[in-house]
């Protein structure tokens, strides 16, 4: 028994050695986002004319961070005024809208400038400068729609109206009477599929970005309200301000360089953003420009998908193996050697029912801007987002592997322990074999679930398939024709592993026609009437 706790131990240090190697990648917030001369700016880069994605650098854009793309808009032209003032250098951290309060109050970013209006709540928990934009706000609707021609908030009576997520664009929405508010929408690309499919009739926006959603689709529209007869909107929701931390030592520089920026310059920017916003360009096979246009940004967001999930499979298949076979060791006889093994398995029960109870974008958060915020820890967004999918695999294989375990019929146990191997030994030679391949079709399953739930880590700004083409979707607005070809990469790539596990399972069973008795050794009996005879005759 005292042989097997050392390969318990020996085990158990390897993964340990493993996450160890995946902790040395984080490093210190405050100093990352201090001390290396970055001005970090959080936003989601698909809300054009305020900020967006871009394939190079034309126009002053910016680089996103840990991506080969660039972001420009009216944000990013007022962040590299701010920059330079500074005497930083721009850079741009994509981010989902919801993730990036977190991301700045846990020292991801140094500052959002994406849009964000200074609400009351917002200002509970993290600082505002003065404004950098006001703007009035609209209703963007089918052109050829219904309530196309409207010209008061009294006109969409009856309509179904949306807006974007945690904003007071969608608070506003309630001024309407008689208006069917829709759930909010996480952001504008998708609001803008919403409104061309027809499952809403509008969404409320600022009026750049309705501007440069007319601008862009000829198939939407605008509403201009008569004076006096739109929203009715107080400075914290009308103006937008960037969202800092609590006590950010830069606030007031900021703040400096804003009043520097007249009025007349800032409706340049915004006009400029407006004209370099990028266009819907598909002339031809609409299938062929959008691939000539955005296949690098889809082959990134493939290889991404695929790291993470190949990746986060194989470590948590590890992982499962580990749990399953420390779950499975007989008890022992001696009393303290029982107490630490019912330790052990209680931690690791709690630690399946913790990662198999709670969403995998709970998780990613709770790692990601969590260790930043309560253990002043940096993670690289990549390791983290390999972390969690391994884990959370893991808690579900180690149930796998257990069923498989204990799948094995209990005469091979018995067999194995009357030949006194270790329950190590037995495992590794007897039960594991088996129990894998009874596991085979479920594993696979997870690797299949793998590849498609990766799309919720883009909370942590990981730029994987469904992300990428939620950022092509806002650029070209062809929604249909864009999730019609990530459906089909989804679809290859599932397909692909699932008839690749199939051959190994085929592999694992052996031939079919295999016959027990023709590979038996031949041995010969007694002569019987002078005549030799084999028993296989």
């Amino acid at each position: 028994m005292s042989h097997l706790f050392r390969k318990f131990w020996a085990v158990f240090a390897v993964l340990g050695l493993g996450f160890g190697l995946a902790g040395m990648l984080a490093t210190p917030t405050q100093a990352a986002s201090k001390d290396n001369g970055e001005f970090k700016v959080g936003m989601e880069a698909g809300y054009a004319p305020f900020n967006w994605t871009q394939n190079d650098s034309s126009n002053g854009a910016v680089k996103i961070q840990g991506s080969s793309e660039y972001a420009n808009g009216y944000d990013v032209q007022i962040a590299k005024r701010i920059a330079k003032a500074l005497g930083k250098t721009p850079v741009v951290v994509k981010t989902d809208w919801d993730g990036l309060p977190p991301a700045l109050t846990s020292g991801k970013i140094d500052a959002i400038i994406a849009g964000m209006s200074p609400t009351p709540e917002r200002r509970k928990t993290i600082d505002f400068t003065n404004t950098y934009y006001v703007s009035n706000m609209t209703i963007v609707v089918r052109k050829d729609g219904k309530y196309a021609n409207a010209t008061s908030l009294k006109d969409f009576k009856g309509a179904k109206i949306t807006g974007q997520l945690s904003t007071s664009d969608y608070d506003a929405i309630s001024q309407i009477k008689g208006v069917i508010k829709e759930p909010a929408m996480n952001n504008f690309p998708a609001m803008r599929a919403a409104i061309e499919s027809g499952t809403i009739d509008g969404y409320a926006s600022e009026v750049p970005e309705g501007s440069s959603a007319e601008a862009a689709n000829p198939n939407l529209k605008m509403i201009h309200f008569a004076k006096g007869q739109g929203f009715k909107t107080n400075p914290d929701e009308s103006d937008l301000a960037i969202g800092v931390r609590k006590g950010y030592e830069y606030k007031a520089k900021i703040n400096e360089v804003l009043a520097g920026i007249s009025q007349k310059e800032r409706t340049q920017i915004m006009n400029e953003a407006v004209a370099n916003q990028p266009s819907t360009g598909n002339t031809g096979n609409w299938f062929v420009s959008l691939m000539q246009q955005y296949g690098g940004m889809l082959l990134r967001g493939v290889g991404m998908t695929i790291l993470l999930a190949v990746v986060g499979t194989l470590v948590g298949f590890l992982i499962g193996l580990f749990v399953g076979i420390i779950r499975t060791i007989p008890r022992p006889r001696s009393t303290g050697k029982r107490g630490l093994l019912r330790l052990f398995d209680w931690l690791l029960a709690v630690y399946i029912e913790v990662f198999r109870g709670t969403p995998m974008i709970v998780q990613a958060a709770v790692l990601y801007y969590g260790s930043a915020q309560a253990l002043h820890l940096s993670i690289d967004r990549t390791a983290a987002a390999l972390i969690i999918v391994s884990i959370n695999t893991g808690a579900y294989i180690s149930e796998i592997i257990r069923g498989g375990i204990t799948s094995v019929d209990a005469g091979q146990f018995e067999a194995a322990n009357a030949l006194g191997m270790t329950h190590f030994q037995m495992m590794r030679k007897v039960i594991l074999p088996q129990a894998v391949r009874n596991s085979l079709p479920a594993v696979t399953n997870e690797f299949i679930v793998n590849i498609k739930d990766t799309s919720v880590l883009s909370v942590i700004s990981v730029s994987e398939l469904f992300f990428s083409g939620e950022t092509i979707a806002g650029q070209n607005f062809q929604f249909f024709h864009t999730y019609l070809v990530i459906s089909g990469i989804y679809l290859i790539m599932t397909f692909t592993i699932s008839r690749a596990f199939r051959l190994i399972e085929k592999h694992m069973d052996g031939p079919k026609n295999y016959n027990v008795m023709n590979n038996q050794m031949q041995v010969e009996t007694p002569r019987i009437g002078g005549a030799p005879r084999k028993d296989a005759e």
